[in-house]
Formats: structure tokens, sequence, C-alpha cells
């Protein structure tokens, strides 16, 4: 099912879910999709020229109630179809997490596994032009909490394309989750179908000093500061998760044990975050190899501000990455 790099060409990263889509739409009938305004194309196009080709029965524009679309999906997933639901800003999935949390995430354990919930969540997340408070937030941190749950979260159009295409396919609810800021930037992708499986982690560079671990729009900032500390001479191993449940932790241990440094980024507030996990789990399992007690960055604690020289202050990029790295090598 993967598509050669013979075959790829340059899209974006939402061009390219939508590709995704109609593939696995035309495969399958039973997959669907909802959510509010979908039949334009979403918020974003991510679902552009769909309604189109597959009509309204199968996407299918919804009421403004997170917590219907949400109910509905589980309805129809338990049923016997393959729901796509969108909640637009990764936020109203607030609305609904009853659905979310005490009803697909269990349904296969409270039912002895006699029922799956193949249902997709995509939600857009991240700091996008100012978008406030309301609209900015990272919150794979809930999800991944979550036992029943699984998420991922890639970094470009490929990424985007095969890890969606594994998440429809796959029999339980699956939250993914696409960064605003990266939705519109281009690069290459299998034109043909394309499949990446869940609980894969992507080698991006090779280094011997340090590893850095991240994920979404955070693995680009950490590509360019993984340039900068070259420049200084420190050479950084990339590690772009992009699915973090199931977690491919063995990649994760092998390149750590390697380089006995780490720092993990990530666009989420760094207290609590899903980097206070990865740290400890690398801890407790690789302690004796390590040189330094793992580095976190992340967001500062305070809601994401509308001013932009203010959400710079409080959302991390290169620059706090390379100053992680720097503080890292000197310890």
């Amino acid at each position: 099912m993967p598509g050669s790099a013979a075959s790829a060409r340059r899209m974006s990263f939402g061009q390219a879910t939508v590709d995704a889509m109609r593939i696995a739409m035309r495969e399958d009938d039973r997959v669907i999709v909802l959510g509010e305004d979908i039949s334009w194309g979403g918020n974003f196009g991510q679902f552009r020229g769909l309604a189109d080709e597959f009509g309204p029965d199968r996407v299918i524009d919804m009421p403004i109630s997170e917590a219907i679309i949400m109910a509905v999906g589980v309805g129809a997933a338990v049923t016997g179809l393959r729901p796509v639901a969108s909640m637009s800003f990764v936020e109203f999935t607030l609305g609904a997490m009853d659905e979310i949390v005490n009803q697909a995430s269990k349904f296969r354990y409270m039912f002895g596994g006699q029922v799956s919930v193949p249902l997709v969540l995509r939600a857009s997340d991240g700091i996008l032009r100012s978008s406030a408070g309301q609209h900015s937030s990272s919150l794979e941190g809930l999800f991944t909490h979550l036992p029943g749950l699984k998420v991922v979260a890639p970094s470009n159009p490929a990424d985007a394309k095969g890890l969606l295409r594994a998440a429809i396919a796959d029999d339980d609810l699956v939250v993914y989750l696409e960064n605003k800021r990266i939705t519109a930037k281009r690069g290459p992708s299998p034109t043909g179908d394309h499949l990446v499986p869940l609980g894969s982690a992507a080698l991006r560079r090779s280094g011997s000093d340090l590893t850095i671990l991240s994920y979404s729009a955070m693995a680009l900032e950490a590509e360019v500061a993984c340039r900068r500390l070259s420049e200084e001479g420190i050479e950084a191993e990339l590690i772009d998760l992009r699915s973090l449940v199931p977690l491919d932790l063995e990649a994760v241990l092998d390149s750590v044990r390697r380089t006995g440094r780490v720092v993990v980024a990530h666009e989420a507030w760094e207290f609590g975050g899903f980097g206070a996990e990865l740290a400890a789990s690398i801890t407790s399992r690789a302690f004796d190899d390590l040189r330094a007690a793992p580095v976190r960055v992340g967001a500062a604690q305070a809601p994401i501000p509308f001013s932009p020289p203010l959400e710079r202050a409080v959302v991390p990029g290169a620059d706090e990455i390379v100053g992680a790295a720097r503080r890292l090598m000197t310890a």
C-alpha cells in the first residue's frame, strides 16, 4: 500500500489529507464524514471537493454541537460504519468529552471486545496568526492520558496522508491532530495510496551528541534547531514521533542510549505535558545510559495570548530548542 518516492509530488498538508480521504471513501463506502460546514470544504479546506464526489449521504453537515457530532459518530461506528468526525479546532472537543471519554474510549473494554469504535476524530490544534486563547491550544496530553484512545500528530504532507489512511483503517478511536500552522505547508507526498503504520516514529536526522524528540509543527522547529546546532559543532539526532499512542518507544530508547542526552520539544504547555511522560519513560528505562537528565521544551503555563509578541513569548520555537541543547551539552 505505501506509495513510492518516485511517484511523489508536492502538495500541501491539507491537500494530502483530502487525498487520503478520497482514497478511503472510494475504497470503502462505509467511510463517512461528519462535521460543521464541511460540505464546502471545512475551516482549512481539509474536506474540499469530497461533497461534490460523494454527496450529502456520506459528507454530512451537522448542527453546531460537538456533542451531537461525536454521539452520532460513535453510534455509526459501533453499528458498522467508519466515520471521520471533524471537530474543527481542538478546543471544541471539550464540548464532546463525555462521548469521547466515557463512551468511545471504553466501549471495547466494557463490552468484552464484542464491539469496536472505528472512528477518527480530526481536530486542528496549535497556534496560527494570533488565534488567541480559545483557538490556539495543543491538547494532546488530555488524549494520550486516556486508555482506549490512539493519538497521532503528523508534521508533513506524506505522514499526514499515510497516518490518516492508517487511522481510518484502525478499529479503535484515533484522535488525528493536524496543526493549523502547517496545514498549508507543502512537501512531497505519494500520489498513490500510502500508509504509515500507527506506532512508528521517523528518524529525520542522524546525530551522535544528543537526541531531540518532537512531533507535529514543533518537529519542523526542531529541524531548524538541528541545522543551527550543527553549525556550532553539535550533531543532534531528530526523532519525529508522529504517533503518540501507540508510541514507538523502542526507536526512542535506541536513540537515547546511543547519544546519552535528550531534549523533548512540543508546542503544548510544558507542565503536565506529553513530554513529561516521555522524560519519565526514558529515565526509568535508560537511566544508566543517560549523561544528563532529560530536558523539556514546552509552552509557558499561561493561556495563549492574542498579541503576537506575547504569543511568541509563551510558545517555544527553534530558539528554545537550541538553548536547551546547549545547556544539555554542558551539563
